[in-house]
């Protein structure tokens, strides 16, 4: 690589292959478009390769594209965690903090954690990518992520973030029990409408139940399945009596609050831990350093 390729040079890359364009870089960058694609032209005239296809609607890396931001991501992330580190010794928390987290935390999790988090730290900017399957936080460019029980890898650091333990609860509309009845054991789901959504690869979220010491699995008549990534929209179609819900209990609080969802079975309802923030080790960038804190002060840790 010739000595005229600069790290900044390298970060307006960079951008462009996590932005998934040029204009989006730019403004994530504060350039000009144009010179975001003139030091793109640049970089590939020093390494005689070409490193993105672009098209009228996309761009994507070539083969040494991806080879070439698979290398310097990590380095460009030390550089800035070390500027992160020396503004830190001032006093401050700067940078970038991406977190790659379940729909299931989005409405009513992440909000106030963030919101202290900025209120700590004003130079702290966040992204968050919302993905449902699991993936490699590391070689999704992240700098933590969050997910449920055994689906952490073994060699990630994980706290509690949120509630310790939460229920999967089952709810209708009033005016779908006064037409179709209130089940009155597990066994009565299996004639009733359901609202049920699906896990990425295929299958549906379990509706578990406890029968006695044991554990159950019910197979309800879908009705409606929705995508895990649509979580929250499933309240709306049960307040309009579409069928039996089964979604988390703090999400249906409100609806129990308002009387605009009944709670079905409410004493079979099982108990599951609660979501985990992960993060490759316990040395990070000053930002994902403040945010743990937060998480672990919200948890009396």
């Amino acid at each position: 690589m010739k000595n005229s390729v600069s790290h900044d040079d390298l970060a307006v890359f960079l951008a462009v292959v996590r932005e998934g364009g040029f204009r989006a870089a730019s403004r994530r960058l504060g350039l000009a478009p144009s010179k975001v694609s003139t030091t793109i032209s640049r970089i590939e005239g020093d390494l005689g390769v070409p490193l993105l296809i672009r098209t009228t609607r996309s761009v994507r890396t070539t083969e040494a594209g991806q080879a070439l931001a698979e290398r310097i991501a990590p380095h460009l992330a030390g550089l800035d965690a070390a500027r992160g580190e020396i503004a830190d010794a001032a006093g401050r928390v700067r940078g970038r903090l991406k977190l790659n987290v379940p729909g299931a935390v989005m409405p009513d999790i992440l909000p106030g954690l963030l919101a202290t988090l900025h209120a700590r730290h004003p130079e702290v900017e966040t992204e968050i990518v919302v993905e449902n399957r699991l993936v490699d936080i590391v070689a999704a460019g992240c700098d933590a992520g969050i997910r449920y029980g055994d689906f952490i890898a073994k060699d990630m650091v994980s706290i509690p973030i949120g509630p310790r333990t939460q229920q999967i609860a089952l709810a209708a509309a009033p005016a779908y029990l006064e037409a179709n009845g209130v089940p009155t054991g597990p066994g009565d789901l299996t004639r009733h409408d359901a609202i049920r959504y699906r896990l990425p690869g295929g299958p549906f979220l379990p509706w578990a139940l406890r029968d006695g010491p044991r554990t159950i699995t019910v197979e309800p008549v879908t009705r409606l399945t929705l995508s895990v990534d649509a979580l929250d929209t499933g309240r709306a179609y049960a307040r309009a009596g579409i069928g039996i819900i089964g979604a988390f209990r703090n999400w249906l609080e409100p609806d129990f609050a308002a009387g605009s969802l009944v709670p079905v079975l409410p004493d079979r309802w099982c108990d599951m831990d609660g979501p985990r923030l992960y993060y490759p080790s316990r040395s990070g960038a000053a930002a994902l350093r403040a945010f743990v804190d937060v998480c672990r002060d919200s948890s009396g840790r």
